[in-house]
């Protein structure tokens, strides 16, 4: 039971384990491969698609055809609500940063479910609600923060782990990715990252493992944005 794509997911932590169980039975599971793209952008979408394992890329592409990255989804985010929502078609795309799994609904199912269960809804609009927020909070940043602060605060966001020499986060994304994240340019973010480790506050470890050293240094740089 605990291994359900629906009870990873806050949108359906509402209901009992018996409504959970229901909720499952008209899940479509769904293996992804690396790299493999969900969707793209302008297409007849119509479902709701939950990470169960592995993690996905949603981005856009700009009008000079550079890939713009939006957000990092793993196991328990879900997307696809908005089509469900509104009726229209994602003006984005969607692909497997790395093999994994999801359970998907079909809109018809969805909009069942949602009749049926209407904390499911209400979820759904929270989740909509927080995501507007963050993307409000990211266009504040970009329009009056350096690059600098955007790194500390997107460090700082990482799950964290300890390590022998302080805590450590792993990138999600290659640089190329987090710096299309970031709204910046790849030798930019990697200015920035040296930049960081000159002074102390983190170390760049191998692979895309980063010790933050200086989490007060980060919070400062941070908060000056």
């Amino acid at each position: 039971m605990d291994d359900l794509c629906v009870a990873r997911v806050p949108l359906f932590q509402g209901l009992s384990r018996d409504d959970q169980l229901e909720v499952a039975h008209v899940a479509h599971p769904t293996a992804l491969a690396k790299g493999e793209q969900v969707y793209a952008a302008g297409s007849s979408q119509a479902q709701l698609m939950v990470v169960h394992t592995g993690k996905l890329k949603i981005s856009r592409i700009d009008a000079e055809g550079r890939e713009q990255v939006l957000r990092v989804l793993g196991p328990g985010d879900f997307f696809g609500e908005s089509a469900f929502l509104t009726g229209a078609s994602p003006d984005h795309f969607a692909a497997a940063l790395e093999s994994g799994s999801m359970c998907v609904f079909r809109h018809s199912d969805l909009d069942r479910l949602v009749s049926t269960y209407p904390s499911i809804g209400f979820r759904m609009l929270q989740s909509v609600s927080e995501r507007l927020a963050q993307t409000e909070g990211r266009l504040a940043s970009l329009l009056s923060g350096d690059v600098g602060s955007r790194l500390a605060d997107y460090l700082l966001s990482l799950p964290v782990k300890r390590g022998a020499s302080g805590t450590v986060v792993e990138l999600p994304l290659a640089k190329k990715d987090v710096a299309s994240l970031l709204d910046t340019t790849p030798e930019t973010l990697s200015r920035q990252l040296r930049r960081l480790q000159g002074s102390g506050v983190i170390e760049v470890g191998a692979g895309r493992s980063i010790t933050l050293l200086d989490i007060d240094a980060l919070l400062e740089l941070s908060a000056a944005g």
